[in-house]
Formats: structure tokens, C-alpha cells, sequence
């Protein structure tokens, strides 16, 4: 099998997964970049050298032998590209096709109602929806953004952001979290507005306020950060508290196996959130916004990791002070995150049923997965998706 991702451009997100797409297939794989990276992206770390990957082609380097790739593959997945005419040209081929996409309405679903998008929307995915042509969700709620539109009905299937995998032997990540009766809670993001650095301030007044023992610590830079530092020390909680600025990916991984809780707090404009998965990967007790892409699908509140409603600062805060007031009780929260992101929400993984599920549409022969990547996506509004997760039905 020949297979072809095209996307804008390759990033430490997807390299895990195209590293497995190679392993298996070798020649048989290659990853179209269509653009350079934009220059915040490379400012905040995330360049890569794409000459040194043996699968990626760059389509402003080489159009004719990129175009020539995705015109000969058997099965091809596309990304957003902004060349839609490739997209174009490969679905009214007939040829296999696959499209993987974050939520088109994060803002919210009212904008549906726009007839100018939705003449953008019949033109790139709606038009097709009779065809053998599939939809990859990266994330929770795509699904219901798609079926809104009458697009992909009954293709639509779970998808998200591969990590790399950090393996563990139970004891071994358990003696890399310290175990001196001092709870250590990791943030990592941009300090941006949607992600709400804020909330970990506000936290950290509270856990002092009740005299639990604790360390915060913030990995990232942003437009705000500055205001955070200067917040903290206002408040005397400086010695709470690790900041660490830019970090590595890699380095990142390596604080977050040293924490107990892994808090995500952005908000309904973050389509996946893949430092879920690494605070999964790395042992963690996830607390997170139930907004996010990535919560619906990786955790199951109250067996994996917790989730909390509509951003609301006082739903996170309760959920962390019973983890404080209880940890032996939650604490086993953590290895069954890593048992998920270890057994069923990896590169490995999900290349392997993206593979066994592309050949099937080869085929003709749609086959989900029973779960993880590549099983049917539910669609569940963003009002029920909350209590969906509460009551196990995702």
C-alpha cells in the first residue's frame, strides 16, 4: 500500500505517528508539507528539520513530484493544507480518501447558520458525503460539528494527537514522583488568555489557605506570563512555585513525571490539547477543562483522570482539593492514565489501525475499530458532552 499525508506542515505532534507510518511502509509512505512553518510556531520551538525526515516532501519545494505522490497513492489522508485544490482534485479522482480535522465551530455552533460558510463548507466536505470518503475527529466534538452539516454520515471516527510514548514499569514511575507528603502540580502551556494560567494562582491561594503542602509548577511563556510572576509574588507564593519558561518538549515530559497532578485548564477554543496525552504518558492525575478536544475521548472521569465543566474555576478547584483531602484514594487515577495512553492512545496504535482501516477502504469495506483511534466518533452536542463523559457514555 502506498499512503500519503498531506498537511501544512510536520510537527513534533505528528512525528511519532508518521515515524510508525514509516516503519511499516517505508517508501510506500510519504508527508506533504504545504508550507512553511510560520514564524510564531518556529519561535515557540516547534521547528523541525524537515530535510533530515526521510517520508516528507515539501509541495512548495517540489509541486510537480508532491502532486505525482498523491496522484499514484493508493489511500491518502488530508490535513488542513491550505490547498484545498489538492483535496479537491484527489476526491473527484474516486481514489480512497481520508480527511482529519479539529471542530470547525469552536466559537460556537450558531455560526453554522452563515451561508457564506456554509458554501466553504458544501465545497470541501459536504458535497462528498455520498462517497467513500472518511472523517478523522481530532477531537470530541468535530463529530457533531460535522454531522450538523450533513457531512460524512456514518464516516466519522475517532482521531486526535499522537506523543511520544515514555514506557514505565509501574514502580518505576511511581518512584519518580516524590513522597514526602508534598503535591506537586504541573501546568504546560502558552500563557495566553484561553488557557487560563490565571486559575493556578487562584488555586495556589486556596491549597495555602487550607495549609496543604504543594508545588506549582509552570512550563511556557506567552503575553501574560510576566503578569502570573509578578501575581505570585504579590501574593507571597513564591515559594510555591516553579517557573520554567520555554521548555523543550522533552524537558516538559521530564518535569511531568516528577508530578502528581497535571492540571489543563484552557478552554473551548483548544481543539485537542496534547499535553493531555503527555501528562497521561507520564503517570499524572489529569484535572481538565471537559471543553477540551482531547478529555472526551482519553479520559474516563473518575476511573483515569477527572474533568470539570464550561471552564468553570470553582468546578477545578473542588475537584483538586479532593484529590488533597483524599489522595490515596485517587492516586491509582494515574497509572490508569498511563494505562491508556500505553495500550490504546499511541503512534503505534493508531498507525496500525489506520493502515488495517485504509485498506479496508481500498476495498470498499469501512471497518471500525472497536476503540481508541479509528472507532466511531459519537456525536454528542457540546451542552451534553459533560455529562456524557459523567454518565460513561463516551
Amino acid at each position: 500500500m502506498t499512503f500519503v499525508f498531506a498537511s501544512n506542515y510536520i510537527n513534533h505532534h505528528q512525528i511519532p505517528l508518521c515515524d510508525a507510518l514509516y516503519r511499516e511502509l517505508g517508501e510506500d509512505f510519504t508527508f506533504i508539507q504545504t508550507m512553511p512553518m510560520e514564524r510564531e510556531r518556529l519561535e515557540m520551538g516547534w521547528g523541525v528539520d524537515v530535510h533530515s525526515l526521510p517520508y516528507v516532501k515539501c509541495l512548495y519545494e517540489d509541486r510537480d513530484g508532491c502532486l505525482q505522490k498523491l496522484a499514484r497513492s493508493d489511500v491518502a489522508l488530508f490535513g488542513w493544507t491550505e490547498h484545498e485544490e489538492l483535496a479537491e482534485a484527489r476526491l473527484q479522482s474516486g481514489k480512497p480518501t481520508m480527511r482529519v480535522s479539529e471542530r470547525l465551530y469552536r466559537e460556537g455552533q450558531w455560526r453554522a447558520i452563515s451561508p457564506r460558510g456554509l458554501c466553504a463548507k458544501y465545497r470541501e466536505h459536504i458535497r462528498y458525503r455520498r462517497q467513500a470518503v472518511c472523517m478523522l475527529c481530532a477531537g470530541a466534538y468535530a463529530a457533531s460539528d460535522f454531522h450538523l452539516i450533513g457531512a460524512y454520515p456514518g464516516k466519522l471516527f475517532r482521531w486526535g494527537y499522537f506523543t511520544e510514548l515514555r514506557t514505565y514499569g509501574k514502580e518505576e514511575l511511581e518512584a519518580m514522583k516524590p513522597q514526602d507528603g508534598t503535591l506537586h502540580i504541573v501546568w504546560a502551556g502558552r500563557f495566553i488568555p484561553l488557557k487560563h494560567p490565571e486559575y493556578v494562582v487562584r488555586l495556589a491561594k486556596t491549597l495555602r489557605a487550607r495549609g496543604y503542602r504543594f508545588c506549582m509548577h509552570m512550563l511556557g511563556d506567552g503575553e501574560v506570563e510576566l503578569t502570573i510572576r509578578q501575581e505570585v509574588d504579590d501574593l507571597g507564593l513564591k515559594e510555591h512555585f516553579r517557573f520554567y519558561g520555554y521548555t523543550a518538549p522533552d524537558k516538559v515530559r521530564d518535569v511531568m513525571e516528577r508530578c502528581h497532578i497535571h492540571l489543563f485548564t484552557s478552554n473551548h477554543l483548544e481543539g485537542w490539547g496534547a499535553v493531555v496525552n503527555e501528562g497521561m504518558n507520564s503517570g499524572c492525575v489529569e484535572v481538565v477543562n471537559a471543553q477540551v478536544g482531547a478529555a472526551p475521548y482519553l479520559i474516563r472521569h473518575g476511573e483515569n483522570g477527572l474533568v470539570y465543566p464550561n471552564g468553570s474555576y470553582e468546578k477545578m478547584e473542588a475537584l483538586v482539593l479532593e484529590l488533597f483531602g483524599h489522595w490515596e484514594r485517587y492516586r491509582h487515577m494515574g497509572w490508569a492514565a498511563y494505562e491508556t495512553i500505553r495500550d490504546v492512545w499511541n503512534a503505534d496504535r493508531a498507525a496500525g489501525e489506520l493502515l488495517r482501516f485504509a485498506g479496508g477502504l481500498a476495498d470498499g469495506d469501512i471497518r471500525p475499530a472497536k476503540e481508541g483511534p479509528l472507532s466511531v466518533a459519537p456525536v454528542i452536542s457540546p451542552r451534553g458532552m459533560y455529562r456524557a463523559m459523567t454518565e460513561g457514555r463516551i
